[in-house]
């Protein structure tokens, strides 16, 4: 019955980290220290500052009459949440400690308490107005009768010869303050959900990621469907219905004439009047959004790229011959135990004895491995391919010269008030490379600090030197946006 599909679902659900975060003992405690902690400012945050932070929190509600006692530490509390499923941890490429962010459960979470104490009117004009125009769009987009299309223009067409018609004898009718400002909150609602699907994106290539490998284990045959396409240069996480659709949003977003639309539009928004009825956080989402799409985007790119390499290097190194033994043998095990049960107890003696085996564990910084490369000569000389520049490379380029970084920082500062953000390549193309190379590291040395880096690509850059001759350069992709224009003051 129905019913009782619905009751054996929820129990299910009962038991996944949303559901428990919100019937933990100490919810409404718990739920305001991780919205406090993880996702009012910055989203995710290394250890030692995610402890401090968070044991200032734990002092202060302690030191309030009001609130229940929290009894443990700050280190507790965050590996009982981890454990609970609340948050995750990683360690990025290169960094020094690990990181912590909110889990997808617990944003949902914390997004329906909000929720519940800041619900507004859902059935908005602006709202209607949305899907309206949504679904005329959608249906004009999937009409194949030539004659329907283009009656459908031609009033399209009408109604926009008439539009000019009124604001050429000056009759314009703009919307109301009120409606605006409804309108510019469904907006900022709607993309913040958008900003914080890319967790949800990057969760899903990760089970993506797994299914594959697990594929490749279980698969008894020679050759599988995913170790088939692998062999023939598939991209199988790119390929996937997740991977494309990502693919698609990625290209919409790097997409030059759309990004720039989009700047200009928010710019627009942020000067009318109605604009400064919205309150300091939805001014400041709005003013961030296109670099939070950017940096979000580009950590989820970043994740999709790097499971294909790992799958690629997984089936190349043939690693995965290794794990399908071990998983046949584990099977084999599994399947002989059960028909040992009947006639074998867990706690029969069974004649045999085995020594406990034990191990040294040392530290992986303990050991100094010797690098033959450091006494090897190559003598053989090979034409180079155009230089490329690394961002590990810069710290120790820049320490080594006399790069007038002052100027750069003013240059960049100049340009980013007339256009929303640039790369490195724009702004040698409107300020000339005075100190050459020099030029170029020093911004990479700008862009590390100041800019945003998007992993796995590069960028072309070329610059007149003072011989008169033209260079080029392949170096990582560095956007620098408007919102951080004050840094470089």
């Amino acid at each position: 019955m129905k019913h009782q599909a619905r009751i054996a679902g929820y129990r299910q659900l009962r038991e996944q980290p949303l559901w428990k975060l919100l019937a933990a003992d100490h919810a409404p405690e718990l739920i305001g220290l991780l919205q406090t902690v993880l996702m009012d400012g910055e989203r995710r945050l290394p250890s030692a500052v995610l402890h401090e932070r968070l044991q200032r929190q734990l002092d202060a509600l302690r030191a309030d009459e009001l609130s229940r006692e929290l009894p443990r530490t700050a280190q507790a509390y965050l590996a009982h949440w981890l454990a609970q499923g609340w948050l995750e941890r990683r360690l990025p490429e290169g960094a020094a400690e690990e990181e912590y962010e909110l889990s997808r459960a617990a944003t949902q979470a914390i997004r329906f308490i909000v929720g519940l104490r800041e619900s507004s009117s859902s059935a908005t004009e602006s709202r209607l107005s949305l899907v309206i125009q949504q679904l005329v769009q959608l249906a004009g987009q999937t009409e194949a009768d030539p004659e329907l299309r283009l009656a459908a223009l031609r009033e399209e067409r009408a109604r926009i010869d008439a539009e000019i018609e009124r604001v050429a004898s000056g009759r314009v009718a703009a919307l109301d303050g009120k409606r605006a400002l409804e309108r510019a909150r469904d907006l900022i609602h709607l993309s913040d959900e958008l900003a914080e699907d890319f967790h949800r994106v990057r969760d899903d290539f990760e089970q993506l990621n797994r299914q594959f490998r697990e594929r490749i284990i279980d698969d008894e045959g020679a050759r599988g469907d995913v170790l088939e396409q692998l062999f023939n240069g598939v991209d199988v996480i790119a390929d996937s219905e997740a991977g494309r659709t990502f693919e698609a949003f990625w290209s919409l977003l790097n997409d030059t004439q759309q990004s720039s639309q989009l700047d200009q539009a928010l710019d627009a928004l942020l000067a009318r009047g109605f604009a400064r009825k919205l309150d300091r956080r939805e001014r400041a989402f709005l003013r961030g959004l296109t670099g939070t799409l950017l940096e979000r985007g580009g950590e989820v790119h970043t994740v999709m790229q790097h499971f294909a390499r790992s799958l690629r290097g997984f089936v190349q190194s043939r690693g995965y011959l290794e794990q399908r033994r071990l998983n046949q043998v584990l099977k084999q095990a599994q399947g002989e135990a059960l028909q040992l049960r009947d006639s074998l107890h867990a706690t029969a003696a069974t004649g045999y004895t085995q020594a406990l085996s034990s191990s040294r564990l040392r530290s992986l910084s303990q050991w100094r491995l010797h690098d033959p490369r450091l006494t090897q000569v190559d003598g053989r000389v090979q034409a180079a391919d155009a230089a490329e520049i690394s961002l590990d490379s810069v710290g120790d380029l820049v320490a080594q010269s006399e790069i007038d970084v002052r100027s750069l920082r003013r240059d960049l500062h100049e340009l980013l008030g007339q256009r929303p953000r640039l790369t490195i390549g724009d702004a040698l193309q409107e300020r000339p490379a005075i100190q050459g190379l020099g030029s170029v590291i020093g911004y990479l040395s700008l862009g590390t600090r100041h800019g945003m880096v998007i992993e796995g690509q590069m960028e072309t850059v070329q610059w007149e030197g003072s011989d008169g001759a033209v260079r080029r350069a392949r170096i990582p992709l560095v956007w620098f946006t408007l919102e951080k224009r004050n840094e470089l003051v």
